[in-house]
C-alpha cells in the first residue's frame, strides 16, 4: 500500500546563495514549511519585494523511508518556477507557482540524499501570470511529500491528479456513476474493486473488474445541493493481485446537476438558485501566501458567515483543502488559471499545462462549476489573432478534458461586448468598477441590461466589483474618498442593482479580503488592496460585510454601521443599520427614536447629536450597541492623508467659470482645449513611470479607458496613476491645477 510522508520540517533557505550546494549548507537559515520569502517585502508598497532565484535544501535518508517499489517527490505549490536537484543532478522542472506536480525520484534515491529546490518568482515571458494586481510571493508555500507506493499503483504522474476521476449522472431518482481510473503497471492478472460510499460509511455500490473503468448505479441518490445541502459521497477504487491489495485510492465526490441559463440565471438541481459571492485571494498579513489548515477554514467561516453561496478562487489554483471546504460547506466555485491581465506569445504552453492541472486535480469537486480562461486579458490592448487562438486552444481543451462543466471568462470594461472573445466561452463575465474607477455607482445594472438587450442569449455575470476602505470616516462619503463609510454606500447601491436581476447568473465582491499589492502605494497603507470586505488580518469586518449578510444570511441579527467613527461635528447624524429582520428600532440614550421597516435591508434614522449618546439597535432578539460623540470640528484623524504628501481636494483653487484638478475627466476632455491638455497630461505620466505604459497600469488611452474614467476627477486620476508608481509631488500637482485654471468651461 501506499505511504504519504510529509517532510515540511527542517528546510535550509537561502536567498543570497546563487549557485546549487553540494552538500548540506551550514550557514543557510533553517525554515519549515510552507514558507514564502515575500511575507513582509510583498505587502509594504513601492513594488520593490524580492523576484529572484532562492534555494531550499533538505537531507533525506532512504533508511527512513517506508519499502517502496516506486517514489514520488510531490510539491503543492512552488511559486513560480521550480528545479528539483537530487543529489547534484536536476531531475525536474516545472513552471507555474500554484498547482501540484510531482516527480518521480525512484531510481534516483542513494542511502544519503541531498534534496535542493531552486525557487524562482522573477518575471518570465513563457509562465503566467505575467503582471497583475497581487503580489506573486516567492516560496515552497505548501506541503512537499515523499509518496511510496508499490511498482502497481494508481498514477502519480499525471498532471498532479490522483488517478482517479469520478462522473456522476443524475437519471431520475437514481445516478449512474462512472470511475475511471489510471494505473501504472497495470497486468492482466491484477483485479479493480470500486466501491461507493455514503456519508456514514455505508457501501451502497461495488462491482469488481478487470478493467480501469466502470458504472456504478446510486439508487435513490442524495443530492449535493449546495448550502442548502452540501451531502458528500465517498468513491474508493482498490486494485489486486491474489488476493493482494497493491494500491487503494479514495476521493469524495458529489451528485448534482446544473444549468446556466441566459434568462433564469444559475440553476441547481433543477431549482434556480441565483449565485451570490465573493471573491478570494489566499494571502494573509504578515503571512504572505504560507497559509496553515487554520487559515483557510477561518476564511471558510468568515464567507459563510456573510451568507454567500458561491466563491471565485482568483487568479490561480488555490489549496486542495480549500476546494474540500468548498465541497463541505456548498460553495459554488468559480475556478481559473492566471492567464490575466497582460498576453504572451510564449506563454501558450504554460496556459495549456496550467489548465490541464487545474482540471485534473478538481475533476471530483462537486463544488466547481465553470473553468476561468483568463481575466482582463483585453487589458493591455485590443484583441489580437494569438491572444484569440490561444484562448480557442484552451477553452477546446476544458470541453475534451471535461464534458460536464462549462468554461466563462471575465472581461474588463473597455472589452467591446461585440468582441469575439466575449463569445467565445460558453458563459461571459465582466469586470466593472463603475463609481470606483470612474463612472458612478447608477451605471452598473444598466450596463448589463444593455449587455442582456444586445446578446440575450449569452448568460452573464459580474465577476469583479467592489471600492477600497481603511479606517478613514466621513458623513459626506464621496467617491474616492477610502471611507468605509463610501465603501458601505457603493455595496448598499450595487446590491440593490445586482440582486433584483434574475438573469445575472453570479455577482462577485472584489474582493472578500484586503490583500497584497505590493506594486499599490494609497488609501495611506501601501502594499495592499483594500477592497476586502474583512481587514487582510481578518480581525475586523467592515461595515459593508453586513450589507450582505443583511441580505445572504438566514441567521438573525443587527449591525449598527459606523462603530470606529465616534466624534462627529454636525448637528444631525444620519445612522445606518443593517438587519435580515423585518423591522429595527433605534434606541438613542434609552430613548426609542422609531421603528422602520425595509424591504432592502437597509435602515437610515436621524439622531440629533448631543455629548456622548450611546446607541442600540433592536431587531426581534438581536441588538448591537454604539457611541457617537459632538465635537465642535471634524476630528481629522478620521481624513485620509496619503503618505508623500499627497494633494487633497480642499487644498486646491477652483475659480468659477474654469477648470481645476476637481473637475471630472469627461467634463475636461468635452472641451477642446482641456482634451489637448489631458491627453499630454495622461501620456507624460504614462511614460514618466519609465515602463511599457500597458505594463505599469495595466491600460491604454483608448476610447474605452477614457469613457470609464470619465467619472473620475482629474485629481483622483493623477493619485490613481501614484498608486502604481509615477507619484507626484504636492508642488507638481499644484502647477497642474494653476495650468488648468487657465482653461475656460
Amino acid at each position: 500500500m501506499r505511504n504519504v510522508i510529509n517532510i515540511n520540517q527542517k528546510w535550509a533557505f537561502s536567498k543570497e546563495s546563487r549557485e546549487v550546494p553540494k552538500k548540506m549548507p551550514e550557514n543557510w537559515v533553517w525554515v519549515n514549511l510552507p514558507h514564502t520569502w515575500n511575507n513582509i517585502d510583498g505587502q509594504d508598497g513601492d513594488n520593490d519585494y524580492y523576484r529572484g532565484r532562492c534555494f531550499y535544501a533538505k537531507e533525506i535518508k532512504k533508511a527512513d523511508l517506508p519499502e517502496y517499489g516506486c517514489c514520488y517527490l510531490e510539491i503543492n505549490g512552488a511559486n513560480s518556477y521550480a528545479e528539483v536537484f537530487l543529489n547534484g543532478e536536476c531531475i525536474a522542472t516545472h513552471g507555474g507557482g500554484y498547482s501540484i506536480w510531482r516527480t518521480d525520484i525512484t531510481d534516483k534515491l542513494e542511502e544519503d540524499n541531498l534534496l535542493v529546490i531552486a525557487v524562482d518568482n522573477s518575471e518570465r515571458q513563457d509562465i503566467y501570470p505575467q503582471t497583475a494586481d497581487f503580489t506573486f510571493y516567492g516560496g515552497l508555500y505548501r506541503d512537499i511529500n515523499i509518496i511510496c507506493t508499490p511498482k502497481t499503483h494508481f498514477a502519480l504522474n499525471f498532471f498532479g491528479g490522483k488517478g482517479i476521476w469520478v462522473t456522476p449522472e443524475i437519471q431520475g431518482k437514481d445516478a449512474k456513476v462512472e470511475i475511471n481510473t489510471a494505473v501504472t503497471n497495470e497486468e492482466n492478472s491484477q483485479e479493480l474493486y470500486f466501491a461507493i460510499y455514503d456519508m456514514n460509511g455505508q457501501c451502497v455500490a461495488e462491482k469488481t473488474s478487470k478493467h480501469s473503468k466502470e458504472e456504478l448505479i446510486v439508487e435513490n441518490v442524495h443530492l449535493w445541493n449546495g448550502r442548502k445541502d452540501p451531502y458528500l459521497y465517498t468513491a474508493k477504487a482498490q486494485i489486486s493481485e491474489n488476493s493482494e491489495v497493491l494500491d487503494s485510492v479514495s476521493v469524495r465526490f458529489g451528485c448534482r446537476s446544473f444549468e446556466i441559463h441566459p434568462e433564469k440565471g444559475f440553476i441547481l438541481n433543477g431549482e434556480e438558485y441565483p449565485l451570490r459571492g465573493v471573491s478570494r485571494h489566499q494571502d494573509r498579513w504578515g503571512i504572505g501566501n504560507a497559509l496553515l489548515k487554520e487559515h483557510h477554514k477561518e476564511d471558510m467561516d468568515l464567507i459563510c458567515e456573510m451568507g454567500a453561496n458561491t466563491i471565485r478562487l482568483a487568479h490561480y489554483q488555490h489549496d486542495q483543502y480549500f476546494y474540500d471546504l468548498c465541497d463541505e460547506r456548498g460553495m459554488v466555485v468559480w475556478a481559473e488559471i492566471p492567464y490575466i491581465s497582460r498576453h504572451s506569445p510564449d506563454g501558450l504552453q504554460n496556459t495549456v499545462t496550467q489548465m490541464r492541472e487545474l482540471i485534473t486535480q478538481n475533476y471530483n469537486h462537486p463544488s466547481v462549476v465553470v473553468w476561468g480562461l483568463s481575466n482582463e486579458i483585453t487589458m493591455g490592448g485590443e484583441e489580437d489573432r494569438d491572444l484569440l487562438e490561444n484562448h480557442q486552444i484552451i477553452n477546446e481543451l476544458c470541453h475534451e478534458m471535461d464534458k460536464t462543466r462549462l468554461t466563462t471568462i471575465a472581461c474588463v470594461t473597455m472589452c467591446d461586448i461585440n468582441a469575439k472573445i466575449v463569445q467565445l466561452p460558453d458563459v461571459a463575465a465582466y469586470n466593472h468598477y463603475f463609481g470606483w474607477y470612474g463612472g458612478d455607482t447608477s451605471m452598473n445594472g444598466p450596463w448589463f441590461d444593455n449587455f442582456h438587450s444586445h446578446h440575450p442569449e449569452i448568460p452573464i455575470a459580474c465577476s469583479e466589483y467592489g471600492c477600497e476602505a481603511l479606517d478613514w470616516h466621513t458623513s459626506d462619503p464621496q467617491q474616492g474618498d477610502y471611507t468605509e463609510e463610501y465603501q458601505a454606500y457603493y455595496h448598499e447601491e450595487l446590491i440593490k442593482q445586482f440582486f433584483t436581476r434574475k438573469y445575472l447568473w453570479a455577482t462577485y465582491v472584489w474582493n472578500m479580503f484586503d490583500f497584497g499589492a505590493d506594486a499599490r502605494n494609497e488609501g495611506g497603507e501601501n502594499g495592499q488592496n483594500h477592497k476586502g470586505l474583512v481587514t487582510f488580518d481578518r480581525r475586523y469586518k467592515k461595515d459593508a460585510f453586513y450589507a450582505y449578510k443583511a441580505w445572504l444570511s438566514d441567521e438573525p441579527f443587527v449591525h449598527i454601521c459606523g462603530k470606529r467613527y465616534v466624534d462627529r461635528a454636525e448637528d444631525t447624524t444620519k445612522i445606518t443599520v443593517y438587519s435580515n429582520c423585518d423591522e429595527v428600532e433605534l434606541f438613542a440614550n434609552s430613548k426609542s427614536l422609531d421603528k422602520k421597516k425595509s424591504k432592502e435591508h437597509f435602515f437610515y434614522f436621524d439622531v440629533s447629536n448631543v455629548g456622548i449618546t450611546n446607541l442600540k439597535a433592536v431587531a426581534g432578539e438581536c441588538t448591537d450597541r454604539a457611541v457617537i460623540r459632538k465635537t465642535d470640528k471634524f476630528n481629522e484623524k478620521y481624513r485620509l492623508k496619503e503618505k508623500g504628501a499627497v494633494l487633497n481636494w480642499f487644498d486646491i483653487t477652483a475659480p468659477d467659470g474654469v477648470f481645476s484638478l476637481n473637475d471630472k475627466v469627461s467634463e475636461l476632455i468635452s472641451n477642446q482645449e482641456g482634451k489637448i491638455f489631458f491627453t499630454s497630461l495622461a501620456s507624460k505620466l504614462f511614460g514618466g513611470a519609465g515602463m511599457d505604459k500597458t505594463k505599469t497600469v495595466g491600460m491604454d488611452l483608448n476610447a474605452g479607458m477614457l469613457q470609464m474614467l470619465g467619472g473620475f476627477t482629474v485629481l483622483r486620476f493623477i493619485n490613481l496613476l501614484g498608486a502604481v508608481g509615477n507619484r507626484l509631488t504636492k508642488e507638481e500637482m499644484l502647477e497642474i491645477n494653476k495650468r488648468l485654471n487657465e482653461i475656460k468651461k
